[in-house]
């Protein structure tokens, strides 16, 4: 007959104070998990849920399934909207990259108070809520009496109207490049701080130039802060929302309530009380931008296995 062994004191003390500890991290997690909850993850939940019923005068409401979301992938003002911030995403990604990038690396070899300075002039337009950004460019970009119409009459010209139908789309471009190229230049600057020095004294023994040391060591070895970038801008502007939406009363009629598909969700839920199909749209756009991250994600993953 064998005797039951007792488990030793030193094992009962480890687990009281792995119990201990557990539940302080609840303790701590806990407040962030209820709001998560209440203001995310519910809401989200409850939008879904509307999204399957579909309300008529004649018919009340009725669950339709998937129908709006067959409808709104058929329909044109959100096919519209879809192609449009693609467009937008294929000229405003490289050219925000491009300048983030510049910016980064010119701070990264001046190494004076006037960095320092400069860095924190060309983050602050990112610390500027967009509302007041907007309205800001909104009062420069206006033909009656903002600032770049009277210095274009001083000289007998007159100056390009960025709210028109035919400019919007670069009035819009130079909106959020300014509002973003500061952030993105933080991340890149940072990634550049990590980066070994003697990397580049040892690159400058060998004859390394300034523009190889950039080309062949800089870049490379910052991809990884560039590729977190690209995701982060391409989710953010195939949401494109805040700017069109306020500047669309000073833009008279060059930004249309279908302008985007987050403006086209808006209005058939705020303004039509449809909030059946806004939310269908709302989720069918977070498909259309969950394929698009994929497609770049599995692209980049695949040439970067190509080329180790």
């Amino acid at each position: 007959m064998t005797a039951t062994i007792a488990p030793p004191a030193k094992t009962k003390v480890r687990r009281s104070t792995a119990a201990r500890q557990n539940l302080f991290g609840w303790l701590f997690v806990g407040p962030f998990g209820i709001i998560f909850l209440a203001l995310l993850v519910l809401p989200i939940g409850y939008a879904f849920y509307l999204s399957l019923f579909q309300k008529s005068l004649i018919g009340g409401t009725r669950f339709v399934l998937f129908g709006n979301y067959a409808k709104a992938f058929t329909d044109p003002s959100f096919l519209d909207g879809v192609w449009f911030v693609i467009r937008f995403s294929l000229v405003l990604i490289p050219l925000q990259m491009a300048v983030s990038l510049a910016i980064a690396l010119m701070l990264d070899i001046v190494v004076t108070r006037f960095a320092r300075f400069s860095r924190l002039m060309i983050f602050l337009p990112y610390a500027i809520p967009t509302v007041i950004g907007a309205l800001m460019w909104g009062f420069l970009y206006s033909d009656n009496f903002g600032p770049l119409a009277e210095v274009f009459e001083s000289v007998g010209r007159q100056a390009p109207d960025f709210l028109s139908t035919g400019l919007i789309f670069y009035g819009l471009l130079n909106i959020v490049t300014w509002q973003w190229a500061g952030y993105y230049m933080i991340v890149i600057y940072a990634a550049l701080q990590g980066i070994d020095p003697t990397l580049y004294e040892a690159a400058r023994i060998d004859g390394a130039s300034q523009w190889q040391i950039i080309l062949r060591i800089k870049i490379p070895l910052v991809a990884p802060a560039l590729l977190l970038i690209l995701v982060f801008a391409l989710i953010g502007t195939l949401q494109f929302f805040n700017e069109p939406q306020i500047l669309q009363q000073l833009a008279a009629g060059a930004i249309p309530n279908d302008f985007t598909p987050n403006m086209y969700a808006y209005q058939q839920a705020f303004s039509l009380a449809n909030y059946n199909y806004g939310a269908a749209i709302s989720f069918a756009l977070g498909a259309v931008v969950f394929v698009c991250v994929y497609i770049f994600l599995f692209a980049t993953r695949k040439r970067g296995s190509v080329l180790s």
